[in-house]
């Protein structure tokens, strides 16, 4: 099996950066009137600016989740890879621009170079993280001499107030006098944001610097023992079983929107620290073990500096205290763009002149759809 390098990273975040107090002036009053949730939300998630692919004037789309996507795979150019290259092309998202086709064969379209293996994941935050592993298996495999992973997040179209109905805007505004209600209701519209990243993987260092080294990829579900807890093209009975989007038909239809984005924020409280983090790394130090000493940097993907506390806690409990000198995220001038954080925040770090060769990434994507996650070890290479 051959080693497989990230020899290339490339981020791509639409528009000029939003700050906090210009967010509701982009992405609209729902029923005329300002949220009242909106500066609770903003201060529990320390997120000062983040990227929205909309004309702040029209709000008219300026990029779909595809063009997103290419324009990162394209950014890999400055590395002096000729995307006529590519031989495997792997693209992971929440929300895709459509149910069919593939979100991966739009990107290839975007792109328009040669006839590639072209794979796409679906999920949420995970989907990123499961692209970037296939692609690392091709590589190793001796499959393919090169492969592409991408991830991109297009959320700002379904946080346009248009999209909320009277009765939903009477709710919250009634509701955000109840800060906790009101933060399950409207949250999410100060949450999310829109990008996208792409790795290049080769089966040799390359000639960039720095490069890094995949020591392994670990994905891992706790489907089997918790419900649902994040979902969207769906509805949520009082038992907790979904019915999808095909199930809607006639009037109940026209009283949905299919990409409504749900979380039950008290079920993510309660388990998302053990069910991402603690269990399956307690699992992952055991079998591989693993030291806090092992690692420079930790790369967490967080969608709210509030869950900062908690993971640092979980790591602790789990047998890897990493101290908060170790930790990097771009998440205060990112935004939370989800399948694509990782991308992102390894890009940034990676340009930041702060690795040096030696030292090793634990990187961690939790996921809340229905509690899964993954974790990836890196080592910089000379």
């Amino acid at each position: 099996m051959s080693e497989v390098f990230i020899t290339a990273t490339a981020a791509f975040l639409p528009n000029a950066p939003v700050d906090n107090e210009a967010i509701e002036a982009v992405l609209g009053r729902i029923g005329g009137q300002p949220s009242r949730a909106r500066r609770l939300v903003l201060r529990q998630n320390g997120i000062r600016t983040r990227h929205y692919a909309m004309d702040p004037e029209t709000g008219r789309p300026t990029h779909s989740n595809a063009g997103l996507a290419a324009e990162a795979v394209r950014a890999l150019r400055e590395s002096g890879f000729a995307l006529d290259g590519i031989r495997c092309l792997v693209a992971g998202t929440s929300l895709p621009d459509q149910l069919m086709p593939g979100h991966a064969l739009m990107v290839h379209g975007e792109l328009g170079n040669p006839a590639c293996e072209v794979v796409s994941m679906a999920g949420i935050c995970l989907a990123g993280l499961a692209a970037l592993k296939y692609a690392w298996l091709s590589v190793k495999a001796g499959e393919m001499p090169n492969a592409v992973a991408v991830a991109s997040e297009l959320s700002s179209p379904i946080l346009r107030a248009e999209h909320f109905s009277t009765e939903r805007a009477a709710s919250v505004a009634a509701l955000a006098t109840q800060p906790r209600i009101a933060f399950e209701k409207d949250f999410l519209r100060w949450m999310l944001s829109d990008g996208a990243g792409a790795f290049l993987l080769e089966a040799r260092p390359g000639n960039a610097r720095p490069g890094l080294r995949i020591d392994w990829i670990e994905l891992s579900s706790a489907a089997h023992r918790l419900p649902v807890c994040m979902y969207a093209g769906a509805e949520r009975d009082a038992e907790g079983h979904l019915s999808g989007w095909a199930g809607f038909s006639g009037a109940a239809w026209a009283e949905r929107s299919i990409f409504a984005i749900r979380q039950d924020v008290r079920l993510l409280e309660r388990h998302v620290v053990e069910a991402t983090l603690e269990t399956p790394l307690r699992e992952i130090i055991a079998r591989r073990g693993l030291e806090t000493d092992d690692f420079d940097w930790f790369l967490p993907h967080m969608s709210s500096f509030y869950f900062r506390q908690p993971v640092a806690d979980g790591l602790a409990r789990a047998g890897l205290p990493i101290p908060g000198e170790r930790w990097f995220t771009n998440l205060e001038t990112r935004g939370n763009t989800g399948a694509a954080s990782l991308y992102i925040m390894l890009d940034e770090l990676r340009r930041s002149g702060r690795l040096k060769a030696g030292q090793r990434l634990l990187c961690f994507v939790p996921e809340s759809g229905r509690f899964s996650s993954g974790f990836m070890s890196l080592t910089v290479c000379e």
